[in-house]
Protein backbone atom coordinates (compact mmCIF):
# COMPACT_ATOMS: atom_id res chain seq x y z
CA UNK A 1 0.00 0.00 0.00
CA UNK A 2 1.26 3.49 -0.87
CA UNK A 3 1.12 6.19 1.81
CA UNK A 4 1.30 9.67 0.37
CA UNK A 5 0.77 13.28 1.32
CA UNK A 6 1.02 16.54 -0.57
CA UNK A 7 2.63 19.72 0.77
CA UNK A 8 2.52 23.08 -0.99
CA UNK A 9 5.31 22.24 -3.44
CA UNK A 10 6.16 18.62 -2.68
CA UNK A 11 4.78 15.14 -3.14
CA UNK A 12 5.77 12.53 -0.57
CA UNK A 13 5.36 8.75 -0.80
CA UNK A 14 6.24 5.81 1.40
CA UNK A 15 6.91 2.82 -0.84
CA UNK A 16 4.86 -0.29 -0.10
CA UNK A 17 5.70 -3.90 -0.81
CA UNK A 18 4.33 -3.52 -4.36
CA UNK A 19 7.28 -1.27 -5.15
CA UNK A 20 9.84 -4.02 -4.61
CA UNK A 21 12.39 -4.25 -7.47
CA UNK A 22 10.70 -1.46 -9.47
CA UNK A 23 12.66 1.43 -10.97
CA UNK A 24 11.99 4.68 -9.14
CA UNK A 25 10.75 6.49 -12.25
CA UNK A 26 8.36 3.68 -13.18
CA UNK A 27 7.04 3.47 -9.63
CA UNK A 28 6.43 7.22 -9.37
CA UNK A 29 4.68 7.25 -12.74
CA UNK A 30 2.21 4.75 -11.35
CA UNK A 31 1.44 6.59 -8.11
CA UNK A 32 1.52 10.22 -9.27
CA UNK A 33 0.03 12.32 -12.05
CA UNK A 34 3.48 12.98 -13.53
CA UNK A 35 4.76 11.44 -16.74
CA UNK A 36 7.86 9.27 -16.72
CA UNK A 37 9.71 11.86 -18.81
CA UNK A 38 8.82 14.58 -16.29
CA UNK A 39 10.00 12.41 -13.39
CA UNK A 40 13.30 11.72 -15.14
CA UNK A 41 13.67 15.47 -15.71
CA UNK A 42 13.08 16.11 -12.00
CA UNK A 43 15.78 13.55 -11.15
CA UNK A 44 18.24 15.37 -13.40
CA UNK A 45 17.34 18.65 -11.69
CA UNK A 46 17.97 17.12 -8.24
CA UNK A 47 14.34 17.50 -7.21
CA UNK A 48 13.68 13.94 -6.01
CA UNK A 49 14.91 12.60 -2.67
CA UNK A 50 15.02 9.04 -1.38
CA UNK A 51 15.22 8.71 2.39
CA UNK A 52 16.40 12.30 2.60
CA UNK A 53 19.18 11.96 0.00
CA UNK A 54 19.12 13.36 -3.53
CA UNK A 55 18.24 10.57 -5.96
CA UNK A 56 21.12 10.17 -8.43
CA UNK A 57 19.49 8.00 -11.07
CA UNK A 58 15.91 7.36 -12.16
CA UNK A 59 16.72 3.69 -12.74
CA UNK A 60 17.52 2.95 -9.07
CA UNK A 61 15.61 -0.12 -7.87
CA UNK A 62 13.36 0.06 -4.83
CA UNK A 63 13.23 -2.42 -1.93
CA UNK A 64 10.06 -1.22 -0.21
CA UNK A 65 9.71 1.10 2.76
CA UNK A 66 11.65 4.00 1.23
CA UNK A 67 10.46 7.58 1.74
CA UNK A 68 10.33 9.43 -1.59
CA UNK A 69 9.97 13.21 -1.81
CA UNK A 70 9.41 15.13 -5.05
CA UNK A 71 9.92 18.89 -4.87
CA UNK A 72 8.06 20.56 -7.72
CA UNK A 73 9.72 23.73 -9.03
CA UNK A 74 7.47 26.54 -10.17
CA UNK A 75 7.08 26.90 -13.91
CA UNK A 76 9.47 29.60 -15.08
CA UNK A 77 7.66 32.63 -16.41
CA UNK A 78 10.47 34.21 -18.44
CA UNK A 79 9.87 32.18 -21.61
CA UNK A 80 7.66 31.62 -23.37
CA UNK A 81 5.46 34.66 -22.89
CA UNK A 82 1.69 34.80 -23.49
CA UNK A 83 0.79 36.39 -26.82
CA UNK A 84 -2.61 37.41 -28.13
CA UNK A 85 -2.57 35.25 -31.25
CA UNK A 86 -5.92 34.09 -32.72
CA UNK A 87 -6.64 30.37 -32.42
CA UNK A 88 -9.31 28.28 -34.13
CA UNK A 89 -10.79 26.45 -31.15
CA UNK A 90 -12.92 23.47 -32.18
CA UNK A 91 -13.80 22.34 -28.64
CA UNK A 92 -12.85 23.36 -25.11
CA UNK A 93 -13.74 22.37 -21.56
CA UNK A 94 -11.98 22.43 -18.17
CA UNK A 95 -9.75 19.47 -19.08
CA UNK A 96 -8.65 20.02 -22.67
CA UNK A 97 -8.73 22.00 -25.89
CA UNK A 98 -9.09 20.70 -29.44
CA UNK A 99 -7.85 23.21 -32.01
CA UNK A 100 -7.29 23.47 -35.74
CA UNK A 101 -3.68 24.62 -36.15
CA UNK A 102 -2.94 26.82 -39.12
CA UNK A 103 -0.11 25.93 -41.47
CA UNK A 104 2.94 28.04 -40.73
CA UNK A 105 2.52 28.06 -36.94
CA UNK A 106 5.29 26.46 -34.88
CA UNK A 107 3.93 24.40 -31.98
CA UNK A 108 6.44 25.23 -29.25
CA UNK A 109 9.40 27.59 -28.82
CA UNK A 110 12.79 26.47 -30.05
CA UNK A 111 15.86 27.75 -31.82
CA UNK A 112 14.82 30.74 -33.92
CA UNK A 113 11.18 30.49 -32.80
CA UNK A 114 10.81 32.08 -29.38
CA UNK A 115 7.67 34.04 -30.25
CA UNK A 116 4.51 33.51 -32.27
CA UNK A 117 4.20 29.82 -31.40
CA UNK A 118 1.12 27.84 -30.48
CA UNK A 119 2.38 27.70 -26.89
CA UNK A 120 2.58 31.50 -26.75
CA UNK A 121 -1.01 31.68 -28.00
CA UNK A 122 -2.22 29.01 -25.55
CA UNK A 123 -0.61 30.73 -22.56
CA UNK A 124 -2.60 33.86 -23.40
CA UNK A 125 -5.82 32.01 -24.15
CA UNK A 126 -5.71 29.77 -21.06
CA UNK A 127 -4.25 32.31 -18.64
CA UNK A 128 -2.29 29.75 -16.65
CA UNK A 129 -4.64 26.78 -16.87
CA UNK A 130 -2.35 24.45 -18.83
CA UNK A 131 -0.78 21.18 -17.76
CA UNK A 132 2.78 21.69 -16.56
CA UNK A 133 3.89 18.15 -17.36
CA UNK A 134 5.48 19.24 -20.63
CA UNK A 135 7.75 21.61 -18.73
CA UNK A 136 8.32 25.30 -19.36
CA UNK A 137 8.52 25.21 -23.13
CA UNK A 138 5.72 22.73 -23.84
CA UNK A 139 2.90 23.29 -21.32
CA UNK A 140 -0.16 21.28 -22.30
CA UNK A 141 1.41 19.84 -25.44
CA UNK A 142 0.52 16.14 -25.77
CA UNK A 143 1.56 15.70 -29.40
CA UNK A 144 2.71 18.04 -32.14
CA UNK A 145 2.31 18.88 -35.79
CA UNK A 146 5.10 20.11 -38.04
CA UNK A 147 5.15 23.86 -38.62
CA UNK A 148 3.71 23.63 -42.14
CA UNK A 149 1.19 20.86 -41.43
CA UNK A 150 -2.32 22.10 -40.72
CA UNK A 151 -5.06 20.46 -38.72
CA UNK A 152 -6.29 19.08 -35.43
CA UNK A 153 -4.40 18.88 -32.15
CA UNK A 154 -5.53 18.15 -28.60
CA UNK A 155 -3.99 20.15 -25.73
CA UNK A 156 -4.21 19.25 -22.03
CA UNK A 157 -5.26 21.85 -19.47
CA UNK A 158 -4.69 19.59 -16.44
CA UNK A 159 -2.00 17.08 -15.50
CA UNK A 160 -4.62 14.34 -15.24
CA UNK A 161 -5.80 15.03 -18.81
CA UNK A 162 -2.19 15.14 -20.02
CA UNK A 163 -1.38 11.75 -18.50
CA UNK A 164 -4.56 10.19 -19.86
CA UNK A 165 -4.07 11.52 -23.39
CA UNK A 166 -0.36 10.61 -23.37
CA UNK A 167 -1.27 7.07 -22.33
CA UNK A 168 -3.78 6.87 -25.19
CA UNK A 169 -1.12 8.13 -27.57
CA UNK A 170 1.26 5.44 -26.30
CA UNK A 171 -1.26 2.57 -26.53
CA UNK A 172 -2.47 3.86 -29.92
CA UNK A 173 -6.09 4.40 -28.88
CA UNK A 174 -5.75 8.11 -29.64
CA UNK A 175 -6.41 8.04 -33.40
CA UNK A 176 -5.21 10.55 -36.00
CA UNK A 177 -6.16 10.59 -39.67
CA UNK A 178 -4.47 12.86 -42.22
CA UNK A 179 -4.96 13.86 -45.85
CA UNK A 180 -1.95 14.24 -48.12
CA UNK A 181 -1.55 15.17 -51.78
CA UNK A 182 1.25 13.17 -53.36
CA UNK A 183 3.03 12.82 -56.69
CA UNK A 184 1.81 9.69 -58.46
CA UNK A 185 -0.80 7.11 -57.51
CA UNK A 186 0.31 4.58 -54.88
CA UNK A 187 -0.10 0.96 -55.86
CA UNK A 188 -1.82 -0.88 -54.36
CA UNK A 189 -4.44 1.79 -53.71
CA UNK A 190 -4.63 0.76 -50.06
CA UNK A 191 -1.79 -0.51 -47.94
CA UNK A 192 0.46 -0.48 -44.91
CA UNK A 193 3.92 1.06 -44.65
CA UNK A 194 5.91 -0.61 -41.89
CA UNK A 195 9.39 0.91 -41.88
CA UNK A 196 11.32 2.07 -38.80
CA UNK A 197 12.29 5.75 -38.77
CA UNK A 198 15.37 7.41 -37.28
CA UNK A 199 17.54 10.49 -37.70
CA UNK A 200 19.20 10.86 -41.10
CA UNK A 201 22.94 10.39 -41.04
CA UNK A 202 23.50 12.94 -43.82
CA UNK A 203 21.14 15.78 -42.84
CA UNK A 204 20.34 16.57 -39.21
CA UNK A 205 17.04 18.19 -40.25
CA UNK A 206 15.77 15.02 -41.88
CA UNK A 207 14.50 11.66 -40.75
CA UNK A 208 14.85 8.49 -42.79
CA UNK A 209 13.78 4.88 -42.80
CA UNK A 210 16.35 2.82 -40.95
CA UNK A 211 18.13 6.00 -39.85
CA UNK A 212 20.13 6.41 -36.63
CA UNK A 213 18.22 5.12 -33.62
CA UNK A 214 15.34 3.97 -35.85
CA UNK A 215 12.12 3.10 -34.03
CA UNK A 216 9.02 1.25 -35.17
CA UNK A 217 6.84 3.34 -37.50
CA UNK A 218 3.60 2.18 -39.12
CA UNK A 219 1.33 4.16 -41.46
CA UNK A 220 -1.85 2.90 -43.15
CA UNK A 221 -2.75 4.69 -46.40
CA UNK A 222 -5.70 4.71 -48.79
CA UNK A 223 -6.07 6.58 -52.09
CA UNK A 224 -9.20 8.76 -51.95
CA UNK A 225 -8.91 10.42 -55.38
CA UNK A 226 -6.52 10.13 -58.30
CA UNK A 227 -5.81 12.63 -61.04
CA UNK A 228 -4.70 10.68 -64.10
CA UNK A 229 -1.50 8.94 -63.01
CA UNK A 230 0.05 12.25 -61.98
CA UNK A 231 -1.25 13.05 -58.48
CA UNK A 232 -3.48 11.57 -55.80
CA UNK A 233 -5.25 12.52 -52.60
CA UNK A 234 -4.28 9.98 -49.95
CA UNK A 235 -5.69 9.30 -46.51
CA UNK A 236 -3.05 8.32 -43.95
CA UNK A 237 -3.72 6.86 -40.52
CA UNK A 238 -0.93 6.75 -37.98
CA UNK A 239 -0.36 3.73 -35.82
CA UNK A 240 2.81 5.30 -34.41
CA UNK A 241 3.84 8.94 -34.19
CA UNK A 242 7.42 9.43 -35.32
CA UNK A 243 8.82 12.78 -36.43
CA UNK A 244 7.88 13.49 -40.08
CA UNK A 245 6.37 10.00 -40.26
CA UNK A 246 3.90 10.43 -43.14
CA UNK A 247 6.33 12.57 -45.12
CA UNK A 248 9.15 10.04 -44.74
CA UNK A 249 6.98 6.98 -45.35
CA UNK A 250 5.33 8.31 -48.52
CA UNK A 251 8.70 9.37 -49.90
CA UNK A 252 10.13 5.94 -49.06
CA UNK A 253 7.62 4.25 -51.39
CA UNK A 254 8.26 6.86 -54.13
CA UNK A 255 5.09 8.93 -53.67
CA UNK A 256 6.38 12.11 -52.00
CA UNK A 257 4.13 14.92 -50.77
CA UNK A 258 3.67 17.92 -53.04
CA UNK A 259 5.42 21.02 -51.69
CA UNK A 260 7.51 19.18 -49.12
CA UNK A 261 10.83 21.08 -48.80
CA UNK A 262 12.67 18.13 -47.26
CA UNK A 263 11.17 15.01 -48.84
CA UNK A 264 9.17 16.31 -51.81
CA UNK A 265 9.68 15.72 -55.54
CA UNK A 266 12.23 17.76 -57.50
CA UNK A 267 10.76 20.63 -59.49
CA UNK A 268 12.04 19.12 -62.75
CA UNK A 269 10.06 15.96 -62.08
CA UNK A 270 6.93 17.99 -61.32
CA UNK A 271 7.32 20.01 -64.54
CA UNK A 272 7.64 16.88 -66.67
CA UNK A 273 4.53 15.38 -65.06
CA UNK A 274 2.23 18.35 -65.70
CA UNK A 275 3.70 19.39 -69.08
CA UNK A 276 1.19 17.34 -71.14
CA UNK A 277 -1.69 19.08 -69.30
CA UNK A 278 -0.39 22.66 -69.32
CA UNK A 279 -3.23 23.92 -71.57
CA UNK A 280 -5.86 22.53 -69.18
CA UNK A 281 -4.43 24.14 -66.09
CA UNK A 282 -5.38 27.72 -65.28
CA UNK A 283 -2.57 28.09 -62.81
CA UNK A 284 0.05 25.38 -62.98
CA UNK A 285 2.22 27.44 -60.62
CA UNK A 286 -0.02 26.46 -57.71
CA UNK A 287 1.26 22.92 -58.27
CA UNK A 288 4.85 23.77 -59.08
CA UNK A 289 5.25 26.26 -56.26
CA UNK A 290 2.95 24.96 -53.54
CA UNK A 291 4.38 26.63 -50.46
CA UNK A 292 4.26 23.81 -47.91
CA UNK A 293 3.93 20.06 -47.60
CA UNK A 294 0.36 19.22 -48.67
CA UNK A 295 -0.58 17.58 -45.38
CA UNK A 296 -3.60 18.16 -43.16
CA UNK A 297 -4.59 16.47 -39.87
CA UNK A 298 -8.26 15.94 -40.73
CA UNK A 299 -9.54 13.86 -37.84
CA UNK A 300 -8.67 13.09 -34.23
CA UNK A 301 -10.45 10.80 -31.78
CA UNK A 302 -9.81 9.87 -28.15
CA UNK A 303 -11.52 8.98 -24.88
CA UNK A 304 -12.22 12.06 -22.77
CA UNK A 305 -10.02 11.89 -19.63
CA UNK A 306 -12.87 12.93 -17.32
CA UNK A 307 -16.18 11.86 -18.88
CA UNK A 308 -14.70 8.76 -20.60
CA UNK A 309 -16.86 9.55 -23.64
CA UNK A 310 -15.37 8.88 -27.08
CA UNK A 311 -14.67 12.24 -28.73
CA UNK A 312 -14.31 12.52 -32.52
CA UNK A 313 -13.46 15.76 -34.32
CA UNK A 314 -12.97 16.66 -37.99
CA UNK A 315 -11.47 19.76 -39.58
CA UNK A 316 -12.29 20.85 -43.12
CA UNK A 317 -9.55 20.76 -45.71
CA UNK A 318 -7.72 24.12 -45.74
CA UNK A 319 -8.23 26.50 -48.64
CA UNK A 320 -4.73 26.13 -50.11
CA UNK A 321 -5.05 22.35 -50.42
CA UNK A 322 -8.61 22.74 -51.73
CA UNK A 323 -7.42 25.08 -54.49
CA UNK A 324 -4.58 22.71 -55.31
CA UNK A 325 -7.04 19.84 -55.78
CA UNK A 326 -9.32 22.00 -57.95
CA UNK A 327 -6.50 22.63 -60.37
CA UNK A 328 -5.60 18.94 -60.41
CA UNK A 329 -9.21 18.00 -61.22
CA UNK A 330 -8.66 19.46 -64.69
CA UNK A 331 -6.05 16.88 -65.62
Amino acid sequence: MVDSKISNKALEYVVGDEGFAQRVDKYLTGVSDLSRARIQSLVQEGCIYIDGQVLKTASQKLKGGEHLTLTLPDLKSAVPKPENIPLEIVYEDEALIVLNKAAGMVVHPGAGNHEGTLVNALLHHCKGSLSGIGGVERPGIVHRLDKDTSGLMVVAKTDHAHNSLSAQLADRSLSRIYEAIVLGVPMPLKGKIDKPIGRSGSNRLKMSVKGRGAKEAVTFYKVLEQFEDVFSLVECKLQTGRTHQIRVHMQSIDYPLIGDPLYGPQITKLRSKIKPFRELLDNKDIILNFSRQALHAREISFVHPVTENVMIFEAERPMDMGNLLKDMEKL
